[in-house]
């Protein structure tokens, strides 16, 4: 399967928090619910279509919680739970990273707790699908660092939070990548496809000055 990646992030790259004022004050966060204002029916959309397509799903212990408690209910998001995100959420198997949970009371949830890394490699050595990682910012930038990410979908929205956790830490590894894919919505979420194609070239010699 083809692993992707999806995250909401802020034009400084925040992702924390960005559903709801309480949804993570990990760190005094107090600057939650940034996102929602400029959802619009484009990002909506754009987003079903994402979760339509998904096979499977993989979190982070922190987002699969909040999911479960939201999308898991089946009463999230328009209609009533009655919309693709809700329906592919409680329709398709959910893994989760985490080595303190053991009861997962969503349906169709398997614990990963063992070699991870192992467990994702037979996920993506599948035949086709795709498995689709949603937030889970620290899973998300362990994936990248173990080069098991195949495309990533970054939705960027036209606000500077100023603090948070951000997805790409001060260092970590670095990742050439090919844009798929750019579109924006009318309230000015950026939607970029990319795919990661190994190491960036960097300049080795100094730029000639101009004569």
């Amino acid at each position: 399967m083809k692993l992707t990646t999806i995250t909401n992030v802020s034009v400084d790259g925040v992702m924390q928090g960005l559903g709801g004022s309480d949804e993570d004050r990990r760190g005094g966060f107090e600057r939650g619910g940034w996102a929602l204002p400029l959802f619009d029916s484009e990002a909506e959309a754009f987003l079903g279509q994402v979760y339509r397509r998904a096979d499977a799903f993989l979190f982070g212990r922190r987002t699969y919680e909040i999911f479960a408690g939201s999308w898991g209910s089946g009463s999230w998001g328009t209609d009533q739970g009655r919309n693709p995100i809700s329906e592919a959420l409680n329709t398709r198997p959910k893994y989760v990273v985490s080595t303190t949970l053991t009861d997962p009371r969503w349906a169709d949830t398997t614990v990963l707790s063992g070699d991870v890394t192992a467990a994702v490699r037979e996920l993506r050595a599948r035949p086709a699908g795709e498995l689709q990682v949603h937030g889970s910012g620290a899973l998300v930038r362990w994936l990248f660092d173990h080069r098991l990410v195949d495309e990533i979908v970054l939705l960027t929205y036209p606000v500077v939070v100023g603090q948070g956790t951000r997805l790409f830490p001060h260092t970590g590894p670095d990742a050439a990548l090919d844009l798929i894919d750019s579109r924006s919505t009318a309230t000015g979420v950026t939607i970029h496809v990319y795919r990661p194609t190994g190491r960036p070239q960097y300049a080795t010699t100094p730029p000639t000055a101009s004569t």
